[in-house]
């Protein structure tokens, strides 16, 4: 029930009853409506602006979770990579070394992704620039795990086909012992036996009488089998895979085609005379990677450390080459 309200009338000198309109009593409902909308409108604003929702709390509490992940990631991520750093190193001077393969380019390990919008799905937030950089270290991290994995797997299967690569290394003298009469010239500046002057001899000539067998160094194939009357005369040569081959002149005969396998030890001609000899002996050389390397290097199967150190000294002698 509505509350009755009453007014004093001066010129009656009596109260009488007010009567309200409703119109009256809209316009107040309507004023009482507004200012409390105006104070609930403060009031919410003051709270958003001043206090978070407990929607926002939980963002806020997601959004500092993820960023510390980030920064831990990016710590690990900076111990794996040195950890990859030194196993690169391990496998470039030590796996590679020991199979004497060639280490990977820098350029390989280290190359990184093409295109410049590789990233644009991560930009446009507030933390953009500490996803970029995390991303792009993961992907680097990636590549060069992937590479490294290439790599041992290279280094794996050289390891198992060590016995076929040790065999077909060059390791032995081309000329038995018991058939030789000397090492005529070794490898180096010498003294070229036609005209007379220095020049750099690039294999070692064993002498021995005509007809000597001449024996493979190592298993190959052979590449080259020539009669000439010029130059190295006579020759073989074989490719032994692993970057090495070998190269024997002068001969009298050869017994071999291109295309034959040859195995270490095996008879693949005789010495002789031919090209641009002065006399009966084998000039041979060992290549590797088409450089030509000294032969002293190769004959560990055949010497005694003694024998060896005198190859090494005769071997050593500026004297005059046979070709």
């Amino acid at each position: 029930m509505s509350e009755i309200k009453y007014i004093y009338n001066k010129s009656t000198l009596s109260y009488e009853r007010l009567e309200q309109r409703f119109l009256d009593k809209l316009k107040r409902v309507f004023s009482y409506v507004i200012v409390g909308g105006l104070f609930a409108a403060i009031f919410i604003a003051l709270t958003y602006t001043v206090f978070d929702s407990p929607k926002e709390k939980v963002l806020k509490r997601e959004n500092s979770e993820l960023t510390l992940q980030y920064e831990i990631l990016n710590n690990r991520s900076d111990q794996i990579a040195k950890v990859l750093v030194d196993l690169q190193e391990r496998d470039d001077n030590i796996y590679r070394v020991i199979f004497e393969a060639e280490p990977i380019p820098n350029e390989i390990r280290e190359a990184g992704f093409g295109g410049i919008n590789r990233y644009k799905d991560l930009q446009g937030f507030k933390h953009s620039a500490l996803m970029t950089e995390t991303t792009k270290i993961l992907d680097k991290l990636s590549k060069q795990l992937y590479i490294q994995s290439k790599s041992l797997d290279y280094v794996f299967d050289m390891a198992k086909n060590k016995s076929e690569m040790l065999a077909a290394i060059p390791a032995i003298q081309p000329i038995s012992n018991q058939n030789l009469t000397r090492v005529a010239s070794g490898f180096g500046s010498r003294i070229h036996p036609i005209y007379k002057t220095k020049k750099l001899h690039t294999g070692m000539d064993f002498t021995a009488p005509k007809g000597t067998e001449i024996y493979t160094t190592g298993n190959g194939v052979i590449s080259e089998a020539k009669y000439s009357k010029r130059g190295y005369g006579n020759h073989v040569v074989i490719d032994h895979g692993y970057g090495y081959h070998t190269l024997y002149a002068h001969m009298k005969n050869l017994i071999v085609r291109i295309g034959q396998k040859v195995k270490r030890g095996e008879v693949i001609g005789f010495v002789g005379n031919s090209g641009s000899s002065v006399g009966p002996h084998l000039h041979y050389e060992v290549i590797k990677k088409g450089v030509k390397i000294n032969p002293i290097n190769f004959y560990y199967n055949d010497l005694s450390p003694e024998e060896y150190e005198k190859m090494i000294e005769i071997s050593s002698r500026a004297n005059q080459s046979f070709d």
